[in-house]
């Protein structure tokens, strides 16, 4: 089956659709309408048309019948992206799995160049007047992106407050562009990957395998970390171990303490696969790095440091 958008829409509809007019709850016998949505699930058809109107309300129950127990979220293709129909039956699932009746902050992961973004600013507002979710903002989003969503955010009168980007000593794409314009729309940055996936952790050796038990030694882990794993940018990191003692830090700490100086980030996400990593971690916060170590820090990993504002972006699949 193949799908497309409804208007300008974000919303996708199968080329094919399903009605039952003239026939369910009249002309066929239930055995046999029950027998042709399932052939048109089957088949791949998600649009199902129907009407109160239809065999004096008839069609309507024999349609609900059959379409009983099929998932209307999370079916089709609209099982991504930033559609309003998405965005809605998301916000529903995740309080409904979190076990809430709200969440304090919802984001939009990655820019929806398949759906407007009045569409997608008012899903979010509608969100929030629901008492859903106190506040929206967005991950990964371009410069442009956020001061365009930022000015509808405020004709909706939402509360428009952060972005979520990559965001560490080696990868600082958001530096130039992203982090002025979120600071302009008064948003703060709340930043994962801190350690670079790892790396700054300095478990990884220049010129040696991975660890058995690391990212990077599985095939999808590695997939994601090709450009953190040369020798050059190993060997720099390990240079970084000095620094991070005469600070009374882990390297970890450094990394995530370096990444909190910023005063445009708000919070640094972490992970752990075990305890003890968490409680290291938080050792970073409160931690001041004087000018003159951040200088060091520069002078060292500086050649091997992504900068470059186009590596922020999400895919344009939109024909």
């Amino acid at each position: 089956m193949n799908f497309r958008f409804l208007g300008r829409s974000g919303l996708k509809v199968s080329e094919i659709s399903f009605g039952n007019w003239l026939t369910h709850g009249s002309q066929v016998e239930e055995d046999a309408a029950l027998a042709c949505v399932k052939a048109a699930l089957d088949t791949g058809i998600t649009t199902f048309d129907t009407a109160d109107v239809y065999a004096g309300t008839k069609a309507e129950a024999v349609l609900g019948r059959a379409l009983k127990g099929q998932r209307r979220e999370g079916y089709d293709q609209n099982d991504r992206g930033l559609s309003r129909k998405h965005i809605i039956e998301s916000i529903h699932g995740s309080l409904r799995r979190l076990q809430t009746d709200y969440v304090d902050l919802y984001q939009a992961h990655r820019f929806d160049a398949e759906t407007p973004l009045e569409e997608t600013m008012l899903a979010f507002a509608d969100i929030v007047r629901q008492g859903k979710a106190l506040y929206i903002g967005v991950s990964e989003w371009t410069a442009e992106q956020i001061t365009a969503g930022a000015k509808l955010a405020r004709e909706l009168h939402v509360p428009f407050v952060s972005n979520q980007p990559q965001y560490s000593m080696l990868w600082r794409v958001i530096e130039s562009k992203v982090v002025p314009a979120s600071d302009a729309e008064g948003m703060g940055q709340i930043v994962w990957s801190p350690l670079a996936k790892g790396v700054l952790t300095g478990k990884y050796q220049p010129g040696q395998p991975p660890p058995a038990d690391t990212r990077a030694a599985t095939k999808q882990g590695a997939m994601f970390m090709t450009s953190f794993m040369t020798d050059d940018v190993l060997t720099r990191v390990q240079q970084l171990k000095p620094l991070a003692k005469e600070a009374g830090l882990s390297l970890a700490q450094l990394s995530i303490a370096w990444v909190l100086q910023n005063k445009s980030v708000s919070s640094a996400i972490i992970g752990a696969t075990r305890p003890e990593q968490v409680l290291d971690n938080v050792k970073a916060t409160g931690v001041k790095l004087d000018a003159d170590l951040l200088r060091r820090i520069d002078a060292i990993i500086g050649p091997v440091v992504e900068r470059d504002p186009g590596q922020t972006s999400s895919p344009d699949r939109r024909p």
